[in-house]
């Protein structure tokens, strides 16, 4: 799988609404406004990682959850990363966070 490059990953980040990053990994934090929601989109996040094949880190501190996307393999952020990005943000769109 190609690594994009850092003009290719800077043109995604346009159009993925509170995500940011670079070579290394795609970022983008939610805040909830309670544990229980947090809990409730770290499990919307697993459905679409789990249907993807492709898992994010994912660090749960209160209502605050952040989502971290990186092809370990390629050594970098590929396609792959932007598409599950993109089914995250279509997961959190039912979700009301803070």
């Amino acid at each position: 799988m190609r690594r994009l490059t850092d003009g290719e990953i800077q043109q995604e980040l346009t159009e993925l609404t509170g995500w940011t990053g670079d070579a290394r990994g795609l970022v983008r934090p939610y805040t909830w406004r309670s544990f229980a929601e947090a809990i409730a989109f770290v499990n919307e996040v697993a459905a679409v990682a789990e249907a993807a094949q492709h898992h994010p880190d994912i660090d749960i501190r209160y209502r605050a959850v952040t989502v971290r996307l990186v092809t370990h393999d390629a050594g970098g952020v590929t396609d792959r990363d932007v598409a599950t990005a993109r089914a995250i943000e279509r997961a959190a769109e039912g979700l009301t966070d803070a």
